[in-house]
């Protein structure tokens, strides 16, 4: 079954866990005051979540690749400054 809700849409899934399992979750949710459903969609969104690779320092990008990109450097602590977006990705990406 597929649900639209808004602009999300939602697909019923349905799993088989062990009854302990079961348990842990639904208290975990309680203690977050989330539902059960918001909690597992949480932890399964966290968990699955695409991460980019670190490169190291001295990495030689293609050229031509290189030219597809207006990012050719590390920021400058100024442009962090003025760009709150770049900010967040750069300290969510680059830890």
């Amino acid at each position: 079954m597929i649900a639209e809700m808004g602009t999300q849409t939602r697909v019923q899934t349905v799993i088989r866990l062990r009854p302990e399992v079961l348990t842990r979750l639904k208290y975990k949710a309680k203690q977050e005051n989330l539902s059960l459903n918001a909690y597992v969609e949480k932890t399964l969104e966290e968990k699955t979540k695409p991460v980019l690779p670190k490169l190291p320092k001295d990495f030689e990008i293609d050229p031509v690749i290189a030219s597809f990109s207006g990012m050719l450097r590390e920021p400058t602590q100024e442009e962090l400054d003025q760009d709150p977006k770049l900010a967040y990705l750069w300290e969510k990406y680059n830890r």
